[in-house]
């Protein structure tokens, strides 16, 4: 997303993505430009990822989901976590964190998102995972019902990864 080119996958970028399908790994579309998104969806046919990232329809930034990857992401069954940076959702509140979530909630449904905090210190948060409470009771503010906010807080993840990644 922030290359120079924002080109899409490389032939050998394509031979990995198919690989990662072959061993049932679960493709992470953070970071990726908006061609690799469209390389990705085209040859998937497994539910992809977006751990961490914002939506278009509620803050403009260059690795934010416009509304048509949100909708192609959720149709390979796959979930999109909603960040708490700047860059994801135009500030630091839990009122941004919940509008881009109540956005894509409403794009999609609520079984497409998650949480995506990219607490790696790599940026700046308005807190840590002791704020957590702060966004459960934005969500429950905002409508979402208590299944809402639990399969938002780590449900629709762990529904993901029990569904899609290989047991021993």
């Amino acid at each position: 997303a922030h290359g120079l080119e924002k080109g899409g996958l490389t032939p050998f970028g394509k031979q990995v993505v198919a690989r990662l399908q072959e061993k049932s790994m679960l493709v992470d579309l953070a970071h990726a430009s908006p061609k690799v998104i469209d390389d990705v969806l085209a040859m998937t046919k497994r539910p992809v990822l977006v751990s961490h990232t914002g939506v278009q329809g509620t803050c403009p930034g260059p690795r934010n989901l416009s509304d048509r990857h949100i909708q192609a992401i959720a149709a390979t069954g796959g979930v999109m976590g909603i960040g708490y940076f700047e860059g994801a959702v135009c500030g630091l509140s839990t009122e941004a964190i919940v509008k881009a979530i109540r956005y894509t909630a409403n794009l999609v449904g609520v079984q497409h998102v998650a949480l995506g905090s990219d607490f790696d210190g790599a940026t700046s948060t308005a807190f840590d995972t002791t704020g957590l409470v702060r966004i459960t009771q934005g969500l429950l503010e905002a409508g979402f019902s208590e299944g809402d906010v639990a399969a938002i807080m780590g449900g629709n993840v762990l529904r993901l990864l029990q569904a899609q990644l290989p047991t021993p």
